[in-house]
């Protein structure tokens, strides 16, 4: 079992109590719109990354999807494009998605941080911290039915700060009433082919489970 830590963006207790939870729920409670909330992050400088990256990379897909990937950070092409996913592991997880039965453009596909981390490193966890309020907005407006963790970071930043994927990977989890499937990265299959068939398991379960849900 995971040793419990604090911090305040996964304080199930303290948001279930209904006080304030600094973040999200506070920074930008007022924010209703996708736009809006980009508008503001292009703009942010909460902390470092800021200045070693071209740009924010915010997101993007269907603002009313129901399955909301959530990757670790922008690669090099990412933050050269100011798009998520476009470089090889995003032309990997299009292929999966396509093989899933899922269009790019009916998802949203976002990072645990906006800014691409120097040489692709891991996110640290204090970004991490620093850019989860945005994350946090972008679920509550899109308000999707399943999200997909896609790789460590978004696993420790949606679930636990000591969640391991290899332990969780392929086990549904719930978030507040969204059910959560944490799986490999795509970067990770390229690094790793045989990860492939535990991640196509993966996105099979996630199909059918939208299924489920869409009552088709």
């Amino acid at each position: 079992m995971m040793e419990q830590q604090t911090f305040w963006f996964l304080d199930d207790d303290r948001q279930q109590s209904g006080r304030r939870v600094p973040g999200a729920a506070g920074v930008f409670a007022e924010v209703e719109a996708l736009e809006e909330l980009k508008e503001i992050a292009l703009q942010c400088n909460r902390c470092h990354l800021r200045q070693g990256c071209k740009g924010v990379v915010f997101g993007e897909g269907d603002p009313k999807a129901k399955v909301m990937l959530v990757g670790e950070g922008p690669g090099a092409v990412e933050d050269e494009m100011g798009r998520p996913f476009v470089g090889p592991a995003g032309q990997l997880l299009d292929r999966i998605l396509e093989a899933a039965g899922f269009r790019r453009e009916e998802v949203y596909i976002a990072n645990a941080v906006k800014c691409r981390p120097p040489g692709n490193r891991m996110p640290e966890p204090a970004e991490i911290a620093a850019c989860f309020p945005y994350l946090e907005a972008q679920i509550r407006i899109i308000q999707p039915a399943i999200l997909v963790c896609l790789g460590a970071a978004a696993a420790k930043a949606l679930l636990h700060p000591q969640a391991r994927i290899t332990e969780i990977r392929g086990q549904w989890q719930d978030r507040g009433g969204i059910k959560v499937m944490p799986t490999y990265h795509p970067a990770a299959l390229l690094r790793d082919p045989g990860k492939k068939r535990p991640v196509w398991q993966d996105f099979k379960a996630i199909r059918a489970e939208f299924e489920r849900f869409s009552g088709t």
